[in-house]
Parts: C-alpha cells; structure tokens; sequence
C-alpha cells in the first residue's frame, strides 16, 4: 500500500507540474497572439492550434488530478443514510459504474485516435489524433485509480487498517 501511495502521489505531483507549465505556455501562446493582433495587425496562426491541443490537454489531466484527490461531484445524502454494509455496497457499485464509463473513454478514445492519427491539422501538421489520444491517457490513469480505489473496498478491514500502520509507522 505504501508503494501505491508513493506512486499516486509522485503522478500528482508530476501532472500538477506539466498543467502548470501547459497553462504557461498557453498563456504566453495567447499573450503574444493578441498583442501581434491588435498591436500590430499580425498574428501567430500556429498559436490557436497549439493552445487547443494544450487546453483539451489540461482538461483531461485535471479530471484525473481530481479523481486523484477525490475532488469529483458526489450527492453523497442518501448514501450517508444508510448502514455501513449497504453503504460499502453502494461505494462499489458506484466505482464499478465510474470504471465501466472509464473504460468506454478509453475504448472510444482508441478509435479515434488511431481514426483521426493520419489527418492533420491545417496549420501545424499536428495528428488529429492527440486530441482523443488526450482522453485515452486520462481513462487508463483514471482507470487505474478506480481499481485501486476497488481493491481498497474489496479487501477486509483489517488487511487494510494494517497496511495503513504500517504507512505510518514502517
């Protein structure tokens, strides 16, 4: 368990460092874009493309970052209602749904990347296909969560309290 934990969090770490710095360059992309527009009747036509890609980019990897820290929309009303079986119940319904929607992304975003990797785009030659190959890479980290997440509800209570003292105390 210390190992995933290390792991999860060292992929936390290094997403929140590549959308900090894809905001950066999207930000700087778009800057230099409207001060050549308005200032100099110019532009930069590669600078729309680019921070498309980025911004599709930035969004998949926030809807894994936030899975990651659980940050996700959650009614949790009438589940908090019931008791601890029911409610450990439901808990595994719901991430089997959650990783049965991840799966359907990752296999829709196969085919299309693959579909769209011959067409370029018009002005950078980019594939197509790294736009949906952004939604494959989220399904499979997210998928990933979701079986560990999964595993963690599968396992009794005591493996569990066990692997978690030993975190804290190695």
């Amino acid at each position: 368990m210390l190992y995933f934990a290390r792991l999860a969090l060292r992929l936390e770490q290094f997403l929140n460092l590549l959308m900090a710095a894809g905001l950066t360059v999207m930000i700087v992309l778009v800057f230099i874009n409207v001060v050549l527009r308005y200032g100099f009747n110019s532009g930069i036509s590669i600078t729309v493309e680019l921070s498309r890609y980025i911004f599709v980019w930035l969004t998949f990897l926030g809807a894994v970052v936030a899975l990651q820290k659980n940050e996700h929309l959650e009614v949790g009303t009438l589940v908090d209602m019931l008791p601890a079986t029911l409610k450990k119940l439901v808990r595994i319904a719901a991430l089997l749904m959650m990783l049965g929607c991840t799966l359907m992304l990752m296999i829709g975003a196969y085919k299309q990347t693959v579909l769209n990797w011959s067409n370029l785009s018009p002005i950078s030659e980019i594939p197509i296909g790294v736009f949906y190959l952004a939604g494959l890479v989220a399904g499979v980290l997210m998928s990933l969560q979701l079986l560990c997440r999964l595993i963690g509800q599968l396992l009794p209570e005591s493996l569990l309290t066990q692997a978690r003292c030993r975190e804290v105390h190695p």
